[in-house]
């Protein structure tokens, strides 16, 4: 597998206007082009996406803009709820006449907002929600839903990744052979794990159980219990509301499997520091990484979000950064914020980002308005921790490393 950025690159895209003002002679900036940002900003995985979405204003403001319009973010803490979600996100549309929204890493929100989408007729794009039914709303009623789009891998596609990693980390490389998935129960892990039960024994790893626990879990010795007890080679994740918890907790038991799969907390630096370094091991996918050129941008967009805010970016960060390129490049060539004219260029998007070259599915796709996954465009890579740092570990061609697992990790000889 080859992650390449395709040959199509965008040249400079933002050009500076000066507008005239109302008094003869006295020249004033135009207006700025809102652009609103829903995000759950106490949360590890939902604090990058705002943070990111700044860095990219930033970076078009300095290059002269939209047509010399700047970039205003306008952000908005969910706190992780959807009530509050959807409040924001009538403001946004309403009140403060945002051009379009970036919103949210929790698929239960993104769902809550999708309808509003399509009444308020309000372009939306999430950076890292997973839910297939957001792609699958668009399909069935597109004249309604047009103005969503999937900015991430959908849960089938995210699977899709970990079980073809697992053929070569887990059963070439490890001899690993069964396995119990283990994951949240939350609308992006239903057709998640209805992938695993599928993908996973297609390439090689037997499921001795399926486990789906409440995200409101504080304890979770009864359920490492449970699986020590069934004596599975790994165990094959699918958590974002929790993390940190069952990471210290399974270093804590000692737990002697492997954890492998989804870890949305785990794509931020800072879950090292804040599992006091329990994710040690650890093996995680995401779509791009702080030390692989998935493409030029991949890196230098790591090492500047590292300098501006002190820590390495999560995985919705990536894609929120290069969503405001998009939307930015989606007004310039519908001429303005005219929404029907935003989604017919949106459709058009041929767009080298952070996490790969990026196309929109069209709407005769199941994904509809979802990302081309594949060679060329979107893959994946998994990633572990090793001794406070993430560390790419696939595909082969890419990785920066080898797999290392703590001592306690008891592996088939």
């Amino acid at each position: 597998m080859r992650l390449g950025h395709g040959n199509v690159l965008f040249g400079a895209v933002f050009g500076c206007v000066v507008a005239a003002g109302a008094a003869p002679g006295v020249a004033r900036a135009a207006d700025p082009i809102k652009i609103g940002v829903i995000a759950e900003t106490s949360a590890i995985s939902g604090v990058g996406i705002p943070n990111a979405a700044k860095m990219a204003a930033d970076e078009i403001n300095k290059a002269g803009g939209v047509n010399g319009r700047m970039i205003e973010i306008v952000d908005y803490d969910d706190h992780s709820s959807a009530v509050d979600a959807v409040r924001a996100f009538q403001r946004a549309a309403q009140q403060d006449k945002v051009s379009a929204v970036i919103a949210s890493y929790i698929s239960e929100v993104v769902l809550a907002l999708e309808p509003w989408a399509g009444r308020l007729h309000m372009p939306l794009i999430t950076p890292g929600a997973s839910s297939n039914e957001i792609t699958k709303r668009v399909h069935d009623d597109y004249d309604h839903m047009k103005y969503v789009f999937h900015g991430y891998l959908a849960s089938t596609q995210i699977a899709d990744v970990v079980c073809e990693a697992a053929k070569t980390l887990m059963v070439r490389d490890l001899h690993v052979h069964s396995a119990v998935v283990m994951s949240e129960d939350a609308a992006w892990t239903i057709p998640l794990d209805q992938e695993y039960l599928k993908c996973l024994p297609a390439n090689g790893l037997k499921v001795l159980d399926h486990i789906r626990l409440s995200p409101d879990t504080t304890d979770f010795t009864p359920i490492f219990n449970k699986i020590e007890g069934e004596k599975p080679d790994v165990i094959v994740t699918g958590v974002s509301h929790v993390g940190v918890q069952p990471t210290v907790q399974w270093q804590q038991q000692q737990v002697p499997m492997p954890m492998y799969g989804v870890s949305s907390q785990a794509t931020n630096s800072t879950f090292w520091k804040d599992t006091n370094g329990a994710t040690d091991g650890v093996i995680f996918n995401m779509a791009a990484a702080p030390d692989v050129a998935v493409t030029p941008k991949t890196i230098p967009f790591a090492k500047n979000y590292q300098a501006r805010y002190g820590n390495l970016p999560g995985y919705a960060a990536y894609q929120s950064y290069d969503d405001v390129f998009m939307w930015a490049d989606a007004i310039r060539k519908a001429g303005g914020a005219d929404p029907d004219k935003m989604v017919a260029a949106m459709e058009q998007t041929d767009y080298v980002g952070t996490i790969g070259r990026i196309q929109f599915l069209p709407k005769t796709d199941t994904f509809a308005h979802g990302m081309r996954i594949g060679e060329g465009y979107i893959t994946g890579l998994m990633v572990q921790w090793q001794k406070g740092n993430p560390v790419t570990v696939w595909p082969t061609n890419v990785a920066t490393g080898k797999m290392m697992f703590p001592a306690f990790t008891k592996l088939p000889q």
